[in-house]
Protein backbone atom coordinates (compact mmCIF):
# COMPACT_ATOMS: atom_id res chain seq x y z
CA UNK A 1 0.00 0.00 0.00
CA UNK A 2 1.52 3.15 -0.96
CA UNK A 3 0.81 6.14 1.40
CA UNK A 4 1.92 10.19 1.08
CA UNK A 5 3.03 11.34 4.34
CA UNK A 6 3.79 14.84 5.42
CA UNK A 7 5.25 16.51 8.64
CA UNK A 8 3.44 19.37 10.35
CA UNK A 9 5.74 19.54 13.47
CA UNK A 10 9.53 19.82 13.00
CA UNK A 11 11.85 20.33 16.15
CA UNK A 12 15.56 20.09 15.94
CA UNK A 13 18.13 19.08 18.69
CA UNK A 14 21.52 19.26 17.98
CA UNK A 15 22.26 16.19 15.52
CA UNK A 16 18.68 15.09 16.07
CA UNK A 17 15.58 16.43 14.52
CA UNK A 18 12.02 14.81 15.71
CA UNK A 19 8.48 15.52 13.99
CA UNK A 20 5.19 14.47 14.80
CA UNK A 21 3.15 13.68 11.47
CA UNK A 22 -0.24 13.13 10.57
CA UNK A 23 -1.19 10.74 7.86
CA UNK A 24 -3.70 9.29 5.42
CA UNK A 25 -3.65 6.05 4.23
CA UNK A 26 -6.66 4.78 1.62
CA UNK A 27 -8.50 3.53 3.42
CA UNK A 28 -8.95 7.92 4.97
CA UNK A 29 -8.28 6.61 8.12
CA UNK A 30 -6.10 9.32 9.89
CA UNK A 31 -2.67 7.77 11.78
CA UNK A 32 0.42 9.41 13.66
CA UNK A 33 3.74 8.69 13.50
CA UNK A 34 7.31 10.05 14.78
CA UNK A 35 9.78 10.87 12.75
CA UNK A 36 13.22 10.67 13.78
CA UNK A 37 16.93 11.97 12.70
CA UNK A 38 19.87 11.30 13.65
CA UNK A 39 23.26 12.51 11.62
CA UNK A 40 20.95 12.21 8.70
CA UNK A 41 18.95 9.22 9.15
CA UNK A 42 15.71 8.94 9.21
CA UNK A 43 13.44 6.79 11.31
CA UNK A 44 9.42 6.67 11.56
CA UNK A 45 7.75 5.23 13.95
CA UNK A 46 3.59 4.51 13.29
CA UNK A 47 1.31 4.65 15.84
CA UNK A 48 -0.61 1.71 14.58
CA UNK A 49 2.31 -0.19 13.34
CA UNK A 50 5.94 0.09 13.18
CA UNK A 51 7.34 0.91 9.85
CA UNK A 52 11.03 2.20 9.27
CA UNK A 53 12.02 4.30 6.11
CA UNK A 54 16.17 4.98 6.06
CA UNK A 55 17.21 8.00 4.29
CA UNK A 56 19.37 11.31 3.88
CA UNK A 57 18.03 14.45 4.88
CA UNK A 58 19.69 17.68 3.87
CA UNK A 59 19.36 19.78 7.11
CA UNK A 60 17.54 21.25 9.72
CA UNK A 61 15.88 23.77 7.18
CA UNK A 62 13.91 21.67 5.92
CA UNK A 63 10.21 22.98 7.08
CA UNK A 64 8.57 19.70 4.97
CA UNK A 65 9.10 15.88 5.11
CA UNK A 66 7.33 14.02 2.19
CA UNK A 67 7.84 10.28 2.38
CA UNK A 68 6.73 7.08 0.35
CA UNK A 69 5.93 3.89 2.47
CA UNK A 70 5.15 1.24 1.54
CA UNK A 71 2.71 -1.46 4.23
CA UNK A 72 0.89 -4.71 3.88
CA UNK A 73 -2.04 -2.91 5.31
CA UNK A 74 -4.92 -5.19 7.69
CA UNK A 75 -8.06 -6.55 6.66
CA UNK A 76 -10.22 -3.31 8.11
CA UNK A 77 -8.17 -1.05 5.44
CA UNK A 78 -8.74 -3.62 2.62
CA UNK A 79 -12.44 -3.70 3.41
CA UNK A 80 -13.03 -0.10 2.61
CA UNK A 81 -10.95 0.45 -0.30
CA UNK A 82 -12.58 3.31 -2.67
CA UNK A 83 -14.31 1.53 -5.49
CA UNK A 84 -12.21 3.25 -7.99
CA UNK A 85 -9.45 0.78 -7.82
CA UNK A 86 -11.76 -1.88 -9.34
CA UNK A 87 -12.19 0.60 -11.81
CA UNK A 88 -8.61 0.67 -12.22
CA UNK A 89 -8.26 -2.86 -12.46
CA UNK A 90 -10.50 -3.56 -15.36
CA UNK A 91 -8.06 -3.48 -18.01
CA UNK A 92 -9.19 -3.57 -21.97
CA UNK A 93 -9.10 -7.62 -21.68
CA UNK A 94 -11.45 -7.32 -18.91
CA UNK A 95 -13.69 -4.40 -21.11
CA UNK A 96 -13.35 -6.49 -24.16
CA UNK A 97 -14.72 -10.01 -22.32
CA UNK A 98 -17.30 -8.25 -20.64
CA UNK A 99 -18.91 -6.83 -24.00
CA UNK A 100 -18.41 -10.10 -25.87
CA UNK A 101 -18.87 -12.64 -24.27
CA UNK A 102 -22.91 -12.68 -24.40
CA UNK A 103 -22.45 -13.09 -27.94
CA UNK A 104 -19.88 -15.97 -28.26
CA UNK A 105 -21.23 -19.76 -27.76
CA UNK A 106 -20.62 -23.49 -27.24
CA UNK A 107 -21.20 -25.33 -29.83
CA UNK A 108 -21.48 -29.04 -28.74
CA UNK A 109 -22.34 -31.88 -31.15
CA UNK A 110 -23.29 -35.65 -31.87
CA UNK A 111 -21.17 -37.50 -34.75
CA UNK A 112 -22.18 -40.37 -36.37
CA UNK A 113 -19.25 -42.25 -36.82
CA UNK A 114 -18.72 -45.93 -38.93
CA UNK A 115 -15.96 -48.03 -38.44
CA UNK A 116 -13.86 -47.73 -41.63
CA UNK A 117 -12.19 -50.79 -43.55
CA UNK A 118 -8.43 -51.14 -42.38
CA UNK A 119 -7.87 -50.45 -46.34
CA UNK A 120 -9.79 -47.97 -46.77
CA UNK A 121 -11.63 -48.20 -50.08
CA UNK A 122 -14.39 -45.80 -49.44
CA UNK A 123 -15.82 -45.07 -52.97
CA UNK A 124 -16.04 -48.87 -53.28
CA UNK A 125 -17.69 -49.64 -49.97
CA UNK A 126 -20.33 -46.16 -50.58
CA UNK A 127 -20.97 -47.45 -54.00
CA UNK A 128 -21.22 -51.22 -54.11
CA UNK A 129 -23.17 -53.63 -52.15
CA UNK A 130 -21.09 -54.53 -49.19
CA UNK A 131 -22.25 -55.35 -44.95
CA UNK A 132 -22.87 -52.26 -43.24
CA UNK A 133 -20.21 -51.21 -40.77
CA UNK A 134 -20.67 -50.79 -37.40
CA UNK A 135 -21.42 -46.98 -36.15
CA UNK A 136 -20.98 -45.26 -32.68
CA UNK A 137 -21.86 -42.07 -31.74
CA UNK A 138 -19.25 -39.86 -30.97
CA UNK A 139 -19.53 -36.35 -28.62
CA UNK A 140 -17.13 -33.36 -29.55
CA UNK A 141 -17.08 -29.90 -28.65
CA UNK A 142 -16.15 -26.45 -30.30
CA UNK A 143 -17.32 -22.27 -30.07
CA UNK A 144 -18.91 -20.15 -32.16
CA UNK A 145 -19.83 -16.28 -32.14
CA UNK A 146 -22.95 -14.83 -32.84
CA UNK A 147 -23.05 -13.01 -36.43
CA UNK A 148 -26.55 -12.06 -36.77
CA UNK A 149 -29.16 -10.74 -34.22
CA UNK A 150 -31.76 -13.14 -36.22
CA UNK A 151 -29.75 -16.38 -34.82
CA UNK A 152 -27.07 -16.84 -37.43
CA UNK A 153 -24.23 -18.03 -35.89
CA UNK A 154 -20.61 -18.78 -37.42
CA UNK A 155 -17.76 -21.49 -36.86
CA UNK A 156 -15.50 -23.55 -38.51
CA UNK A 157 -16.77 -26.22 -40.86
CA UNK A 158 -14.77 -28.98 -39.26
CA UNK A 159 -15.95 -28.15 -36.02
CA UNK A 160 -19.87 -29.26 -37.32
CA UNK A 161 -19.27 -31.29 -40.44
CA UNK A 162 -20.75 -34.69 -40.74
CA UNK A 163 -22.57 -34.17 -37.59
CA UNK A 164 -26.31 -35.80 -36.71
CA UNK A 165 -26.70 -33.40 -33.46
CA UNK A 166 -25.88 -29.56 -33.16
CA UNK A 167 -26.58 -27.62 -30.05
CA UNK A 168 -25.72 -23.91 -29.43
CA UNK A 169 -25.40 -23.13 -25.65
CA UNK A 170 -24.62 -19.30 -24.54
CA UNK A 171 -23.38 -17.90 -21.55
CA UNK A 172 -26.42 -17.44 -19.82
CA UNK A 173 -26.92 -21.39 -19.56
CA UNK A 174 -29.89 -20.95 -23.11
CA UNK A 175 -29.23 -23.76 -25.00
CA UNK A 176 -30.80 -24.40 -28.90
CA UNK A 177 -30.67 -26.65 -31.53
CA UNK A 178 -28.97 -25.62 -34.69
CA UNK A 179 -29.36 -26.30 -38.06
CA UNK A 180 -26.71 -26.04 -40.82
CA UNK A 181 -27.25 -23.29 -43.08
CA UNK A 182 -23.57 -23.55 -45.87
CA UNK A 183 -20.39 -25.33 -44.88
CA UNK A 184 -17.00 -24.07 -47.10
CA UNK A 185 -14.64 -26.29 -46.65
CA UNK A 186 -12.07 -24.69 -48.60
CA UNK A 187 -12.29 -21.84 -46.07
CA UNK A 188 -13.00 -23.71 -42.90
CA UNK A 189 -16.55 -21.50 -42.20
CA UNK A 190 -19.83 -22.55 -41.46
CA UNK A 191 -23.07 -20.86 -40.50
CA UNK A 192 -25.40 -22.02 -38.70
CA UNK A 193 -29.16 -20.82 -37.75
CA UNK A 194 -30.61 -20.99 -34.18
CA UNK A 195 -34.98 -19.94 -33.60
CA UNK A 196 -33.75 -18.44 -30.87
CA UNK A 197 -36.49 -16.30 -28.41
CA UNK A 198 -35.52 -12.76 -29.24
CA UNK A 199 -32.85 -10.46 -30.64
CA UNK A 200 -29.50 -11.75 -29.78
CA UNK A 201 -26.07 -9.75 -29.03
CA UNK A 202 -23.74 -9.82 -32.11
CA UNK A 203 -20.04 -9.10 -32.40
CA UNK A 204 -18.75 -6.47 -34.34
CA UNK A 205 -17.15 -6.73 -37.55
CA UNK A 206 -13.35 -5.53 -37.62
CA UNK A 207 -11.16 -5.49 -40.89
CA UNK A 208 -7.98 -7.94 -40.99
CA UNK A 209 -6.36 -5.93 -43.91
CA UNK A 210 -4.51 -3.40 -41.18
CA UNK A 211 -3.33 -5.93 -38.17
CA UNK A 212 -0.47 -5.50 -36.78
CA UNK A 213 2.56 -8.00 -35.60
CA UNK A 214 2.58 -7.79 -32.17
CA UNK A 215 -0.68 -5.73 -31.25
CA UNK A 216 -3.26 -7.39 -28.46
CA UNK A 217 -5.72 -9.97 -29.53
CA UNK A 218 -7.92 -11.63 -27.34
CA UNK A 219 -9.53 -15.25 -27.85
CA UNK A 220 -12.79 -16.43 -26.40
CA UNK A 221 -14.11 -19.66 -27.11
CA UNK A 222 -14.60 -23.21 -24.92
CA UNK A 223 -11.04 -25.05 -24.75
CA UNK A 224 -11.76 -28.51 -23.64
CA UNK A 225 -15.84 -27.67 -23.22
CA UNK A 226 -14.41 -25.22 -20.50
CA UNK A 227 -17.42 -22.70 -21.75
CA UNK A 228 -16.03 -18.55 -21.41
CA UNK A 229 -12.50 -19.42 -21.45
CA UNK A 230 -10.42 -15.95 -21.87
CA UNK A 231 -6.99 -15.59 -23.12
CA UNK A 232 -4.87 -13.03 -24.56
CA UNK A 233 -1.86 -12.28 -26.14
CA UNK A 234 -0.47 -10.69 -29.53
CA UNK A 235 -0.38 -10.94 -33.29
CA UNK A 236 2.89 -12.99 -34.12
CA UNK A 237 2.49 -13.00 -37.84
CA UNK A 238 0.20 -12.73 -40.32
CA UNK A 239 0.06 -14.41 -43.90
CA UNK A 240 0.52 -17.39 -42.70
CA UNK A 241 -0.11 -20.93 -45.07
CA UNK A 242 -0.92 -24.37 -43.59
CA UNK A 243 -0.89 -27.40 -45.27
CA UNK A 244 -2.42 -30.95 -44.16
CA UNK A 245 -1.52 -34.53 -45.43
CA UNK A 246 -4.37 -34.81 -47.88
CA UNK A 247 -3.58 -31.96 -49.95
CA UNK A 248 -5.61 -29.17 -48.44
CA UNK A 249 -4.23 -26.33 -47.00
CA UNK A 250 -4.98 -22.70 -45.51
CA UNK A 251 -3.51 -19.58 -46.66
CA UNK A 252 -3.51 -16.18 -45.33
CA UNK A 253 -3.65 -17.09 -41.50
CA UNK A 254 -3.00 -15.09 -38.40
CA UNK A 255 -0.94 -16.46 -36.07
CA UNK A 256 -1.30 -15.40 -32.75
CA UNK A 257 0.11 -16.91 -29.05
CA UNK A 258 -3.04 -16.54 -27.32
CA UNK A 259 -3.26 -20.34 -26.22
CA UNK A 260 -5.60 -21.38 -28.48
CA UNK A 261 -6.48 -25.36 -27.50
CA UNK A 262 -8.96 -28.11 -28.68
CA UNK A 263 -12.78 -26.82 -28.30
CA UNK A 264 -11.32 -23.03 -29.28
CA UNK A 265 -11.91 -23.51 -33.11
CA UNK A 266 -14.65 -21.63 -34.33
CA UNK A 267 -13.92 -18.88 -31.77
CA UNK A 268 -13.73 -15.29 -32.16
CA UNK A 269 -10.08 -13.75 -32.10
CA UNK A 270 -10.73 -10.09 -31.33
CA UNK A 271 -8.26 -7.22 -31.24
CA UNK A 272 -8.24 -4.60 -28.04
CA UNK A 273 -11.43 -2.97 -29.37
CA UNK A 274 -13.48 -5.90 -29.38
CA UNK A 275 -13.94 -5.34 -33.05
CA UNK A 276 -13.89 -9.20 -34.94
CA UNK A 277 -10.37 -10.06 -36.67
CA UNK A 278 -10.34 -13.25 -37.50
CA UNK A 279 -12.09 -17.00 -36.69
CA UNK A 280 -9.91 -19.24 -34.87
CA UNK A 281 -8.81 -22.41 -36.53
CA UNK A 282 -6.46 -24.18 -35.54
CA UNK A 283 -3.18 -24.73 -33.61
CA UNK A 284 0.10 -26.38 -33.78
CA UNK A 285 0.04 -29.64 -31.89
CA UNK A 286 3.56 -29.87 -31.41
CA UNK A 287 4.31 -26.43 -29.60
CA UNK A 288 2.64 -23.85 -27.22
CA UNK A 289 1.20 -20.65 -27.81
CA UNK A 290 1.28 -21.40 -31.62
CA UNK A 291 -2.58 -20.39 -33.20
CA UNK A 292 -4.02 -20.00 -36.56
CA UNK A 293 -7.00 -17.68 -37.40
CA UNK A 294 -8.95 -17.09 -40.40
CA UNK A 295 -9.17 -13.40 -41.51
CA UNK A 296 -11.96 -11.31 -41.03
CA UNK A 297 -11.70 -10.28 -44.65
CA UNK A 298 -11.83 -13.99 -45.95
CA UNK A 299 -15.43 -13.99 -43.82
CA UNK A 300 -16.56 -11.05 -45.75
CA UNK A 301 -15.51 -12.22 -49.28
CA UNK A 302 -17.28 -16.06 -48.45
CA UNK A 303 -20.13 -14.79 -46.72
CA UNK A 304 -22.09 -13.74 -49.68
CA UNK A 305 -21.82 -16.98 -51.34
CA UNK A 306 -22.64 -18.94 -48.57
CA UNK A 307 -25.69 -17.13 -48.40
CA UNK A 308 -26.20 -16.98 -51.86
CA UNK A 309 -30.05 -17.59 -51.30
CA UNK A 310 -30.79 -17.44 -55.25
CA UNK A 311 -28.59 -20.39 -55.77
CA UNK A 312 -29.53 -22.22 -52.24
CA UNK A 313 -33.02 -21.88 -52.89
CA UNK A 314 -33.78 -21.17 -56.68
CA UNK A 315 -35.19 -17.55 -56.76
CA UNK A 316 -34.31 -15.11 -58.82
CA UNK A 317 -33.99 -11.60 -57.85
CA UNK A 318 -30.76 -10.49 -59.99
CA UNK A 319 -29.63 -8.09 -57.60
CA UNK A 320 -26.09 -7.83 -56.91
CA UNK A 321 -24.98 -5.41 -53.88
CA UNK A 322 -22.05 -3.99 -52.11
CA UNK A 323 -21.42 -1.98 -48.87
CA UNK A 324 -19.44 0.95 -48.49
CA UNK A 325 -18.67 3.42 -45.56
CA UNK A 326 -20.64 7.01 -45.77
CA UNK A 327 -20.11 9.67 -42.74
CA UNK A 328 -23.18 8.43 -41.62
CA UNK A 329 -21.96 4.55 -41.39
CA UNK A 330 -22.47 2.05 -43.58
CA UNK A 331 -24.65 1.65 -46.24
CA UNK A 332 -25.65 -0.92 -48.99
CA UNK A 333 -25.60 0.28 -52.79
CA UNK A 334 -26.72 -1.96 -55.82
CA UNK A 335 -23.57 -3.47 -57.84
CA UNK A 336 -24.66 -4.98 -60.58
CA UNK A 337 -28.25 -6.42 -62.04
CA UNK A 338 -28.04 -9.42 -64.09
CA UNK A 339 -30.04 -8.98 -66.91
CA UNK A 340 -33.52 -10.64 -67.23
CA UNK A 341 -34.13 -10.51 -63.79
CA UNK A 342 -37.11 -9.20 -62.36
CA UNK A 343 -34.72 -6.32 -60.70
CA UNK A 344 -34.01 -5.63 -64.38
CA UNK A 345 -37.55 -4.77 -65.43
CA UNK A 346 -38.10 -2.71 -62.44
CA UNK A 347 -37.65 0.71 -61.60
CA UNK A 348 -33.87 -0.05 -60.14
CA UNK A 349 -32.85 -0.54 -63.38
CA UNK A 350 -29.47 1.47 -64.53
CA UNK A 351 -30.00 3.54 -61.91
CA UNK A 352 -27.35 4.51 -58.90
CA UNK A 353 -29.79 2.76 -56.20
CA UNK A 354 -28.91 2.58 -52.01
CA UNK A 355 -31.07 -0.21 -50.25
CA UNK A 356 -32.13 0.69 -46.68
CA UNK A 357 -35.17 -1.88 -46.11
CA UNK A 358 -35.94 -5.59 -47.23
CA UNK A 359 -39.43 -6.12 -46.35
CA UNK A 360 -39.33 -3.56 -43.55
CA UNK A 361 -36.13 -4.84 -42.11
CA UNK A 362 -33.52 -2.20 -41.84
CA UNK A 363 -30.02 -3.18 -44.24
CA UNK A 364 -27.04 -2.12 -43.41
CA UNK A 365 -24.32 -4.71 -45.02
CA UNK A 366 -24.13 -7.36 -47.73
CA UNK A 367 -24.61 -10.06 -44.81
CA UNK A 368 -28.03 -8.35 -43.88
CA UNK A 369 -29.60 -7.88 -47.14
CA UNK A 370 -28.88 -11.96 -47.68
CA UNK A 371 -30.44 -13.01 -44.35
CA UNK A 372 -33.09 -10.75 -45.28
CA UNK A 373 -33.72 -12.70 -48.66
CA UNK A 374 -33.37 -16.06 -46.29
CA UNK A 375 -36.74 -17.96 -46.46
CA UNK A 376 -38.18 -16.28 -49.76
CA UNK A 377 -39.74 -18.59 -52.67
CA UNK A 378 -40.71 -18.42 -56.04
CA UNK A 379 -43.82 -16.08 -56.46
CA UNK A 380 -43.17 -13.82 -53.76
CA UNK A 381 -43.69 -10.62 -53.48
CA UNK A 382 -40.61 -8.35 -52.26
CA UNK A 383 -40.54 -4.85 -51.73
CA UNK A 384 -37.73 -2.94 -51.19
CA UNK A 385 -36.68 0.66 -49.30
CA UNK A 386 -34.29 2.42 -51.49
CA UNK A 387 -33.27 6.19 -52.66
CA UNK A 388 -32.05 7.15 -55.78
CA UNK A 389 -29.22 8.70 -55.38
CA UNK A 390 -30.14 11.75 -53.45
CA UNK A 391 -33.66 11.27 -53.66
CA UNK A 392 -35.82 10.82 -51.10
CA UNK A 393 -36.98 7.29 -49.93
CA UNK A 394 -39.09 5.75 -52.25
CA UNK A 395 -40.82 1.90 -52.10
CA UNK A 396 -39.94 -0.71 -55.02
CA UNK A 397 -41.92 -4.14 -55.10
CA UNK A 398 -40.76 -6.75 -57.01
CA UNK A 399 -42.36 -10.41 -58.00
CA UNK A 400 -39.76 -13.26 -57.35
CA UNK A 401 -39.33 -15.41 -59.95
CA UNK A 402 -38.02 -18.95 -60.42
CA UNK A 403 -34.05 -19.93 -61.03
CA UNK A 404 -33.44 -21.99 -63.54
CA UNK A 405 -31.35 -24.74 -62.54
CA UNK A 406 -27.91 -25.28 -64.07
CA UNK A 407 -27.55 -28.39 -66.01
CA UNK A 408 -25.04 -30.27 -65.08
CA UNK A 409 -24.55 -32.62 -67.92
CA UNK A 410 -24.49 -29.27 -70.16
CA UNK A 411 -21.70 -27.63 -67.58
CA UNK A 412 -19.36 -31.45 -67.76
CA UNK A 413 -19.32 -31.18 -71.55
CA UNK A 414 -18.58 -27.38 -71.79
CA UNK A 415 -16.04 -27.16 -68.81
CA UNK A 416 -14.41 -30.79 -69.17
CA UNK A 417 -14.95 -32.53 -72.44
CA UNK A 418 -17.22 -35.03 -70.91
CA UNK A 419 -20.30 -36.64 -72.54
CA UNK A 420 -22.37 -38.41 -69.64
CA UNK A 421 -25.62 -40.24 -68.79
CA UNK A 422 -27.65 -41.57 -65.90
CA UNK A 423 -26.66 -45.38 -65.10
CA UNK A 424 -29.45 -47.54 -66.14
CA UNK A 425 -30.16 -50.56 -64.64
CA UNK A 426 -28.44 -52.71 -67.18
CA UNK A 427 -25.28 -50.53 -67.06
CA UNK A 428 -25.53 -50.82 -62.79
CA UNK A 429 -25.87 -54.53 -63.14
CA UNK A 430 -22.44 -54.60 -65.35
CA UNK A 431 -20.80 -52.62 -63.53
CA UNK A 432 -21.93 -54.42 -59.89
CA UNK A 433 -23.00 -50.94 -58.41
CA UNK A 434 -26.24 -49.75 -57.41
CA UNK A 435 -27.86 -47.53 -60.12
CA UNK A 436 -27.82 -44.11 -57.94
CA UNK A 437 -23.96 -44.51 -57.56
CA UNK A 438 -23.52 -41.98 -60.68
CA UNK A 439 -23.22 -41.20 -64.20
CA UNK A 440 -21.71 -43.19 -66.80
CA UNK A 441 -19.08 -41.72 -69.24
CA UNK A 442 -20.05 -42.09 -72.72
CA UNK A 443 -17.47 -40.18 -74.76
CA UNK A 444 -14.46 -37.89 -73.88
CA UNK A 445 -13.49 -34.78 -75.88
CA UNK A 446 -9.49 -35.43 -77.33
CA UNK A 447 -7.23 -32.97 -75.46
CA UNK A 448 -9.52 -31.63 -73.04
CA UNK A 449 -9.35 -31.51 -69.60
CA UNK A 450 -10.93 -34.91 -68.85
CA UNK A 451 -9.10 -36.78 -71.30
CA UNK A 452 -5.92 -34.95 -69.67
CA UNK A 453 -7.02 -36.50 -66.48
CA UNK A 454 -7.49 -39.83 -67.67
CA UNK A 455 -10.95 -40.02 -67.50
CA UNK A 456 -12.26 -43.15 -70.27
CA UNK A 457 -15.15 -44.03 -72.43
CA UNK A 458 -17.04 -46.26 -70.11
CA UNK A 459 -15.70 -45.01 -66.70
CA UNK A 460 -18.75 -44.68 -63.81
CA UNK A 461 -18.04 -40.92 -62.65
CA UNK A 462 -18.87 -40.81 -58.62
CA UNK A 463 -17.68 -37.93 -57.35
CA UNK A 464 -16.56 -34.13 -58.26
CA UNK A 465 -14.97 -32.01 -55.57
CA UNK A 466 -17.01 -33.28 -52.72
CA UNK A 467 -20.54 -33.81 -54.11
CA UNK A 468 -21.51 -37.15 -55.41
CA UNK A 469 -22.64 -37.07 -59.46
CA UNK A 470 -25.43 -39.06 -59.01
CA UNK A 471 -26.66 -35.95 -57.41
CA UNK A 472 -27.40 -33.61 -60.44
CA UNK A 473 -28.79 -30.42 -58.41
CA UNK A 474 -25.93 -30.10 -56.31
CA UNK A 475 -23.66 -30.92 -59.07
CA UNK A 476 -25.22 -28.33 -61.50
CA UNK A 477 -24.35 -25.39 -58.59
CA UNK A 478 -20.48 -26.68 -58.24
CA UNK A 479 -19.72 -26.60 -62.07
CA UNK A 480 -21.69 -23.37 -62.75
CA UNK A 481 -19.55 -21.67 -59.75
CA UNK A 482 -15.85 -23.07 -60.77
CA UNK A 483 -13.85 -20.84 -63.10
CA UNK A 484 -11.64 -21.19 -66.13
CA UNK A 485 -8.54 -22.64 -65.32
CA UNK A 486 -10.13 -23.92 -61.50
CA UNK A 487 -9.02 -27.49 -60.75
CA UNK A 488 -11.56 -29.66 -59.73
CA UNK A 489 -10.96 -33.75 -58.19
CA UNK A 490 -12.71 -36.02 -60.08
CA UNK A 491 -13.26 -40.10 -58.95
CA UNK A 492 -14.23 -42.58 -61.43
CA UNK A 493 -14.60 -46.25 -61.11
CA UNK A 494 -13.35 -48.43 -63.85
CA UNK A 495 -13.70 -52.11 -64.86
CA UNK A 496 -10.62 -53.88 -66.52
CA UNK A 497 -11.53 -57.81 -67.04
CA UNK A 498 -12.40 -58.93 -63.74
CA UNK A 499 -10.80 -56.37 -61.62
CA UNK A 500 -12.39 -53.30 -60.29
CA UNK A 501 -9.93 -49.96 -60.13
CA UNK A 502 -10.69 -46.76 -57.80
CA UNK A 503 -9.01 -43.72 -59.52
CA UNK A 504 -8.91 -40.07 -58.61
CA UNK A 505 -7.59 -37.18 -59.95
CA UNK A 506 -7.76 -33.43 -60.92
CA UNK A 507 -9.16 -31.70 -63.62
CA UNK A 508 -8.98 -28.08 -64.85
CA UNK A 509 -11.88 -25.99 -66.25
CA UNK A 510 -11.63 -24.82 -69.87
CA UNK A 511 -13.27 -21.72 -71.24
CA UNK A 512 -16.58 -21.71 -72.61
CA UNK A 513 -16.73 -19.95 -75.34
CA UNK A 514 -20.39 -19.61 -76.72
Amino acid sequence: MIRRIETNHLRKSNDDESATVSYRGNSNSASQAMVLQHNGIVTMTAARRWGHVRAAVPGACALLLTLIVTSHGDGHEAESRPADLAVDRRTPVVRVFEQSRNAVVNISTTQIVQLRDPLGFDLFEQFFHMPRRRTFRRQSVGSGFVLHEAGYIVTNAHVVARTAERKVLFADERAFDAQVVALDHEHDLAVLKIDADGPLATLPLGTSHDLMVGETVIAIGSPLGLSDTVTAGVISAVDRELEFGDGKSFKGLIQTDASINPGNSGGPLLNILGDLIGVNTAMRGDAQNIGFAIPVDQLYKVLPEMLDVERRYGINVGIHVVAFETPDGQRLKIKSIDPDSPAHKSALRDQLVFIDQVDGRPVRTAIDYHIAMIGKRPGDALTLGVRFGKSPPTIVELRIAQRPRPDATVLLRDKFGIVTMPLTHDAARALRVRTDSGLLVTAVESDSPAHDAGVRRGDLLVRLGRHGAARLDELGELLEKVKPGQPIRVAVIRMSGNTTLQLIGEMRARRVNH
